[in-house]
């Protein structure tokens, strides 16, 4: 894409690109000329940005003379012009202290770094949970709550705990709960939740010693599906967690009702957002604009870096308007993910 552009164009490109992610407003010839620092008149600029215009990399609103870059243009600008800044001392600072104090909970780690990515990026932060189907059960417990009803506890080697509720049809006896708790350690503990799903009916078979220890076991083979799938499904569990839209919504992006309807939408939209990221599992992806598989999602750039710890991986990042200062939002989203994954650790 870069190749057909001339290196006047290139830099003409960036100054538009850079001037109105600063201003929010179209870029005219004139601007460029005194706040790029190029060495071009500002007659030679506007035949420039005619050009990029009629390349598909600029256009302008017919109520303004000047210029906004295209998706096109932050394409190009985040593939080859872009140059990344270190995250600054007192950034990184923050961004560890934000984050050190909840080393022990998976979901306070990813929902505290979303929210001081939002801080910092004046965008939204998002994290998604890890998928778990590679998560390795370390053990788990059974505990009656009610008449109908057991807690199961899974303790996965990764560090999370899931709860899930267990119905039962009649109140079940104490030792027979023990022993059917002693059992699916015994058959289950060392295997990922992938094979437990797979293989329980075959490892439960024969292990039912008597009766009042046999109805609660078929409950496991019948549901093993449900009991042993943690993977957030839709909604506000979706395992999607988002910082605070305030610093988002005070953008010029969203300053009609319009388009902050269409803001608070996209962020109730939880699924829609689980479903985007679902696929960003390695390194950094940067999806813009119409990039996006869904049109609800044209006006907005996601930004995301991959975090890993053992088996199991999530992305992290940010979503704002495709009009956002690349280098320094992709720089604090790679720098955060690397200090998850290092806490995770």
């Amino acid at each position: 894409m870069s190749a057909s552009l001339t290196e006047r164009e290139r830099q003409v490109l960036e100054a538009v690109i850079e001037t109105y992610v600063r201003t929010a407003e179209p870029a005219g010839s004139r601007t460029i000329s005194k706040r790029a620092g190029l060495a071009l008149s500002a007659a030679t600029i506007r035949n420039i940005m005619s050009d990029l215009e009629e390349k598909g990399f600029l256009y302008h609103p017919h109520t303004s003379a000047g210029r906004i870059p295209t998706d096109r243009a932050y394409r190009l600008y985040v593939d080859s012009l872009m140059r990344l800044p270190l995250v600054s001392a007192s950034e990184a600072h923050q961004i560890r202290e934000e984050l050190e104090g909840q080393r022990t909970a998976l979901d306070q780690i990813l929902s505290r770094a979303a929210q001081v990515l939002g801080v910092l990026t004046n965008e939204l932060g998002v994290a998604v949970s890890p998928s778990l189907d590679e998560a390795v059960l370390e053990g788990l417990e059974l505990l009656q709550v009610s008449s109908d009803r057991l807690l199961l506890v899974l303790t996965l080697k990764s560090g999370v705990v899931r709860t899930i509720f267990v119905e039962v049809p009649s109140r079940m006896a104490a030792e027979a709960v023990v022993q059917v708790a002693l059992v699916l350690n015994e058959r289950l503990a060392g295997l990922n939740l992938r094979e437990i799903r797979a293989t329980l009916s075959d490892r439960l078979r024969d292990a039912a010693p008597d009766a009042g220890t046999g109805e609660l076991i078929n409950i496991f083979i019948q549901e093993a599906e449900g009991l042993f799938d943690v993977t957030p499904g839709s909604g506000v569990a979706s395992g999607v967690l988002l910082g605070s839209t305030q610093p988002l919504a005070g953008q010029p992006e969203f300053a009609t009702k319009e388009r902050l309807q269409g803001l608070l939408e996209v962020t109730e939209r939880r699924d829609l957002l689980r479903q985007a990221l679902a696929a960003r599992r390695q390194g950094l992806t940067i999806t813009i604009g119409g990039e996006h598989q869904d049109p609800q999602l044209a006006p907005f750039t996601l930004v995301t870096s991959s975090y890993r710890f053992g088996p199991l991986s999530g992305v992290i990042g940010v979503l704002g308007p495709t009009r956002m200062p690349y280098d320094k939002i992709v720089a604090l989203v790679d720098h955060t993910s690397r200090l998850v994954g290092d806490l995770l650790q």
